[in-house]
C-alpha cells in the first residue's frame, strides 16, 4: 500500500511540472470574461424571475 502511495506522489510530481500555468495578463482577462458571464447570467435569470413571478399573478388574479 505505501509503495503505491509513493508512486502515485512521485508520478504526480511529473504531471504538476508539465502543467502550464497561466500567466497574470491571461488570469486577470480570464477572471475579468466570468465575472462579466455571471454577471450578465445573474441579470437575465433575474428578468426571468421577475417575469414569471408577474405572470403567475396575473393567472392568480384571474381566478380570485
Amino acid at each position: 500500500m505505501l509503495v503505491k502511495a509513493a508512486r502515485f506522489a512521485e508520478e504526480v510530481q511529473v504531471e504538476m511540472r508539465k502543467v502550464t500555468w497561466p500567466d497574470r495578463d491571461q488570469l486577470r482577462s480570464a477572471t475579468i470574461v466570468i465575472l462579466v458571464f455571471v454577471l450578465i447570467m445573474a441579470f437575465i435569470i433575474g428578468a426571468m424571475d421577475a417575469f414569471f413571478s408577474f405572470l403567475i399573478r396575473q393567472i392568480i388574479g384571474l381566478f380570485t
